[in-house]
């Protein structure tokens, strides 16, 4: 299993609203490299949630529920999207300034590529934030 990093601004598309909707198509993504990732993506894996612009905190996991497919949101058929599923809110949210003190994540994406809305995290990048969150 691989894990991944979706960005979104709580007033946009928050996590609270992924609970209450349970699912929902991620889609809109036009950032090629984001792409790449989106296309990777199997049914299964783990996604954590980030908060961006407002809260900037890590705060819950999805998992992918639906693997790439034609984005319904344009007809350009370079676009994808996945289908992502609630999984579970994280006991403590991990936030930006804490990744970025934590040496040991000083090469994650999140860190390296700010602005990447689809982003991979190694399962070594994934324990640490577990162990944040108070998931392990």
């Amino acid at each position: 299993m691989n894990h991944w990093l979706v960005k979104s601004e709580p007033s946009v598309y928050g996590w609270d609203q992924l609970k209450s909707d349970k699912k929902t198509t991620w889609s809109g993504v036009r950032n090629y490299a984001a792409r790449i990732h989106l296309r990777a993506m199997k049914k299964g894996d783990e996604v954590l949630y980030y908060h961006s612009n407002e809260g900037m905190e890590i705060v819950g996991i999805a998992k992918v529920e639906k693997e790439a497919y034609q984005d319904p949101t344009t007809d350009d058929d370079r676009w994808i999207a996945v289908d992502l599923k609630y999984y579970k809110k994280l006991k403590q949210p991990v936030s930006l300034l804490q990744i970025k003190e934590d040496p040991r994540l000083k090469e994650m994406a999140l860190v390296r590529i700010g602005r990447l809305s689809v982003q991979p995290v190694s399962e070594n990048e994934w324990k640490i934030l577990m162990e944040m969150a108070a998931e392990k």
